[in-house]
């Protein structure tokens, strides 16, 4: 299986479920310079510091590759959501991938600037941002057994931030894609998930290093298949 040959990689929600798999398995495997940095993706200034911290970390190089894992999911339907936990899904589930978008793109530009990849790619430099085919209008009537609204409304906006970011960060030399890791075994997907942690981990790896231009912009599941809006 090929791997991303990424210099630098920052990765959200490693704390449990498949960020943490993601970042022992692949990252801590092959970068013996792991660093963790405490995270909030739901309070901004938390989002700063990070990114000074990594800044720092770097010593002058670029980030290569931004992955934007964290989210919550709450089984809240039509009837019992609240106006309290749609903006609290929304802080973490999409406004949190766009401020962390929007403060390591200076590292994520001079990645892509001063790489000699020809194109877009997780090599060159890439933000991912793990969505949900949840988030999917289209498949909506066929997913609805579980209706999760302040989930379903958040990872959709998601995926349109995802689209403006790759129309936006395309140019330059930015690949962003959504990935739809599966329903996973963890804390959030529960034990009556139907992959483990371990499979989806191993679909995302080998989706990873296969992306480029083409993809841009795309929502993708863990086998690299595209998921209509």
């Amino acid at each position: 299986m090929a791997a991303v040959r990424a210099r630098s990689a920052l990765l959200t929600g490693s704390n449990r479920g498949i960020g943490l798999e993601l970042e022992l398995r692949d990252l801590a495997s092959r970068h013996p310079n792991l660093v963790l940095v405490k995270l909030d993706v739901a309070d901004p200034s938390a989002i700063v510091d990070a990114a000074k911290v990594v800044e720092g970390k770097l010593n002058g190089a670029g980030l290569n590759l931004l992955i934007n894992n964290a989210g919550i999911f709450t089984p809240v339907s039509l009837e019992t959501v609240d106006s309290e936990e749609m903006i609290r899904s929304y802080k973490t589930n999409a406004v949190g991938p766009l401020l962390m978008a929007q403060a390591f793109l200076p590292l994520l530009k001079k990645a892509a600037q001063d790489s000699k990849e020809k194109g877009l790619s997780c090599n060159k430099a890439a933000i991912i941002n793990i969505s949900a085919i949840l988030g999917s209008i289209k498949k909506t009537p066929e997913f609805y057994f579980k209706p999760v609204i302040s989930y379903r409304c958040s990872k959709a906006a998601l995926n349109m931030l995802t689209r403006c970011q790759a129309l936006t960060y395309g140019e330059a030399g930015i690949l962003c894609v959504a990935l739809h890791p599966g329903w996973v075994k963890t804390d959030m997907g529960t034990q009556e998930a139907d992959l483990t942690v371990d499979r989806s981990v191993q679909g995302l790896l080998s989706v990873l290093p296969i992306l480029s231009e083409k993809h841009n912009g795309m929502l993708l599941n863990w086998e690299g298949k595209a998921i209509p809006w």
